[in-house]
């Protein structure tokens, strides 16, 4: 019986490639006992040019942050017809792209946090004070990479001098930054498979927010619930909201959404087309709770993989 090649793609070059190669690592795992063949490729050490001569069924995109899920990497994929799991070119880049997703959430009604873009190379003399005005945030304000994921790069400042203190950090590394309201309340995180939602997991971290730290050392301490405490009505809520920020940007996959929940209302703060796979992460354990198993989980990404996505 024929055996699927599957070229699990991770590592790269981007500030998450530790936890690229944590879940690839885990990947492989369960790839290797289900049955699949399996290639191990870390762009890092070599070019994009040989994946075709690797000749595989299905390539496993393991890799997160830029580069890997902001659609560039998956421009290759369907260069070279080689089916692939996760979203596609375009959804990848614009769920990445926090301005882009943004827009795309207000235009289809679902709430997110205020918040204003700016973009670095256009306004380096900006009056932070003046556009905090115009486009009504209040303190305290996240300020954030409008193009990283894991939080990176995230900070909560309480008062105009923070806040300026990390522009400044942030305006020597990237070229797009967010501002954007603090929404205390909740966190809630939905993981979406094939466009349904399967369910939804409440974090409670010892840290100020579920952070880098939060999200990737056990030492961080951060409480998982699973289901997430809320009532039945407002839980079925926000796995529809998920279902529809999936659709809306045309998503494939497995998706997580992350919310605040507020005062009775659900904030979408953004939606990751390539959660991590680590034994930290989120995707798996909801999944589990679903009576979705680690390996059942990765057959199924194997199986969804297509061309065009």
């Amino acid at each position: 019986m024929y055996k699927k090649k599957v070229l699990v793609i991770l590592g790269g070059d981007s500030r998450e490639r530790e936890i690229s190669l944590l879940t690839g690592k885990a990947c492989i795992s369960a790839l290797k006992k289900i049955g699949y063949r399996v290639i191990k490729f870390d762009p890092k050490f070599s070019s994009l040019t040989k994946l075709k001569k690797n000749k595989p069924d299905v390539i496993f995109n393991a890799l997160h942050g830029r580069y890997g899920e902001d659609g560039n990497i998956q421009t290759f994929f369907e260069y070279y017809k080689i089916p692939y799991t996760h979203s596609g070119v375009l959804s990848s880049m614009i769920a990445m792209n926090k301005n882009f997703s943004k827009q795309f959430f207000i235009k289809s009604k679902i709430k997110t946090p205020k918040y204003f873009f700016v973009n670095t190379k256009d306004n380096l003399n900006l009056k932070l004070e003046k556009e905090i005005k115009k486009n009504n945030l209040k303190f305290p304000i996240v300020i954030k990479p409008n193009n990283e994921g894991s939080s990176i790069g995230v900070r909560i400042c309480k008062n105009l001098k923070s806040l300026k203190i990390e522009f400044k950090r942030l305006i020597k590394e990237y070229d797009g930054i967010i501002f954007e309201n603090f929404i205390p309340g909740k966190e809630i995180q939905v993981a979406v498979m094939g466009g349904k939602s399967i369910g939804a997991i409440e974090l409670r971290p010892k840290r100020k927010f579920y952070d880098y730290d939060a999200k990737y050392k056990k030492s961080s301490k951060t409480l998982h619930i699973m289901p997430a405490k809320i009532t039945r009505s407002k839980y079925k809520q926000v796995l529809k909201i998920s279902e529809k920020a999936n659709s809306v940007l045309r998503c494939k996959g497995i998706v997580r959404c992350d919310f605040r929940f507020y005062k009775n209302q659900f904030y979408l703060l953004e939606v990751n087309t390539q959660p991590g796979m680590t034994s930290l992460s989120l995707v798996p354990e909801i999944a589990k709770n679903s009576k979705i198993s680690f390996l059942k989980l990765i057959d199924w990404m194997i199986k969804d993989a297509s061309i065009n996505r």
